[in-house]
This record gives structure tokens, sequence and C-alpha cells, in this order.
């Protein structure tokens, strides 16, 4: 009889705790979240620091002093190569030039340093310490330019990839009643990537004010894909020519999609080749050992090499 009453009770206390446990846990108000607020001690400047993430408060300043130095032995020409590189990049990391410079820079002296401190470890002499010192700094600042290469093509592979499907919808947007700029729009809602992006950035500098042609023709420069260059071209002639765009648009997805199946053939025919290193170098010797290696064992055990010889 006292077994359960007891079990009542704890079950009971239990759901008591658990609904006080809830509503101990309400959100402030807003008086009281003003009052915690105003009434906290205010943050001294360490702590202020501190409280940033370790990139903002040591990467950075390094980096911004590895920029000021690089860019004091280069020319202005580099700099805005560099920064043109980056745009056809789609700005990775929103690094500008000089913070790029600077990363490199800041990947050449550790480099040089990590190989010093290893050689000198190692007791080599004087001069392989220096000579490969300078070699590995060197190839620290060239690493950076090779890693913006790869995703300047990966980049341009995606466009490239795109851009029919995009070329379609806009034909269906532009033929369905839409203006040129609401079938940007469209393309830009639909999907997300480095083409629909780089349509959105061209539609929010329209609405900063720069005329299309200036929008698009910056858009063709940001991006260097040959065949985005010939549509901007395109639609910039019809606009000025007063040509139906809805025209042009059909007449460039059809070419693009005949360019797509051309490129697909084309990396079919290259198939063949590209495989033959594979299997030469890879899967013919793997074959060979699982093939002949039994029949050679069998021969050593049976003493024929022996009477051969």
């Amino acid at each position: 009889m006292l077994v359960p009453m007891f079990v009542s009770l704890l079950v009971g206390l239990s759901i008591v705790l658990i609904f006080v446990a809830l509503a101990g846990t309400k959100e402030p108000t807003p008086l009281e979240q003003r009052l915690a607020e105003y009434g906290a001690r205010p943050l001294t400047l360490e702590e202020l620091e501190l409280s940033q993430p370790f990139s903002e408060r040591v990467v950075k300043p390094l980096i911004n002093a590895s920029a000021r130095f690089v860019t004091r032995f280069l020319p202005k020409q580099y700099v805005e190569s560099t920064r043109l590189k980056l745009e056809a990049a789609g700005n990775p990391n929103n690094w500008s030039a000089t913070d790029f410079l600077g990363v490199r820079g800041l990947a050449g002296v550790m480099l040089g340093a990590l190989a010093f401190l290893f050689l000198n470890a190692l007791k080599a002499p004087v001069s392989q310490r220096f000579l490969l010192t300078i070699v590995l700094a060197l190839l620290g600042f060239q690493l950076p330019v090779i890693w913006l290469g790869g995703k300047i093509r990966a980049r341009k592979n995606e466009i490239i990839r795109a851009l029919p499907d995009a070329l379609d919808l806009l034909t269906i947007s532009v033929e369905a009643g839409l203006g040129f700029d609401a079938a940007m729009a469209k393309v830009n809602e639909k999907w997300d990537n480095e083409l629909s992006r780089a349509f959105g950035r061209a539609i929010a500098e329209m609405r900063m004010g720069q005329s299309r042609r200036e929008a698009l023709r910056n858009l063709a420069a940001r991006m260097d894909v040959p065949e985005v260059t010939n549509f901007v071209a395109a639609v910039i002639q019809a606009d000025q020519l007063g040509v139906s765009i809805a025209k042009v648009l059909r007449i460039q997805s059809e070419q693009m999609r005949i360019r797509r199946r051309q490129r697909a053939e084309e990396k079919a025919q290259q198939a063949p080749l590209k495989m033959t290193f594979p299997l030469v170098l890879l899967i013919f010797p793997s074959i060979y050992i699982l093939l002949l290696g039994p029949a050679i064992l069998i021969l050593i055990h049976s003493n024929i090499f022996g009477t051969l010889f």
C-alpha cells in the first residue's frame, strides 16, 4: 500500500519539477535585457580584442603587413592584373588584390622559414640551406597563384556548363512577356551557381544606376569566358539595332546547345587517349601479375629454370 503511494508521490513531484524548470527557462523580457546590458560591467579593450576570432586578431594583421611590404616592389599593372584574376575566380574569401599579394608574401616567408629551420636541424651545409630556403620561399610565393588558377578554371567550367540552361530559361521568360532584366532576375532566383550570382550582381549594378550595356560588359569582363562574351555582344547589338531580344536569345540558346554537344563529343574522343596511361602503367601490370604470377611460382618450385639454365 505504501509502495504505490510512494511511487505516485515521486511521479507527481517529478512533473512539478519539470513544469518549474520549463517556467524558469522563459525568454527574458526586453526590459530585463536592457537592464542586463546597461547594468553589466563594460568590457575592456583587451577583452574586446580577445573576443574577436583568431583570424581577425592575428592572421589579418600579418596579411596586411605582408601586403604593404610586397606592394612596394610591384608595379600597379601587376596589382591590376591580380585584381582581374580574382574577379575571374569569383572573389574567393572576398580578398582584394592587396590581400592576395599579402597572402602570397606570407606563404613565401612561412615556407622559407620552415625550410631553413628544418635544414638547420639537419645541419646541412650553409650553401644548401640558403639555396633551398630561397627556392622554397619562391615556391610558397607561387603556390597561391597555382591555387587561384585552379579556382579560375573551375569557375569557368561551371559557367560554361550552366550557360545553355540559363539561356533556355532566359528565352522562355522573355517569350512569356518578361523584360530582359526581369528574366535575368528569374535566373538568379532559380539557381545558385556562379552564373546566377554573376547575373544577380549585374542586376544590382543596373539598380544602382548603371546602364544595361555597362553592366553586361562588366559581367563579361569579370567572367572572361568566350561564350559569355559572345552572348553579351549579341544582346548589346540587338539592343542597339532594335532587334527582338527573344529571337537573339533563341539563336544563342540553340548555338550553346550545339557547342555543349560538340564539347561532349570532343571529350568522348579524348577518353581513349586518356585511358591509355592508366591501362599501361597500372591495370596491365596488375593483370600480368595475377595471370603469370602463379605460373612463375609453379615453374620455380618445379625446378624447370634450373634444368634450362
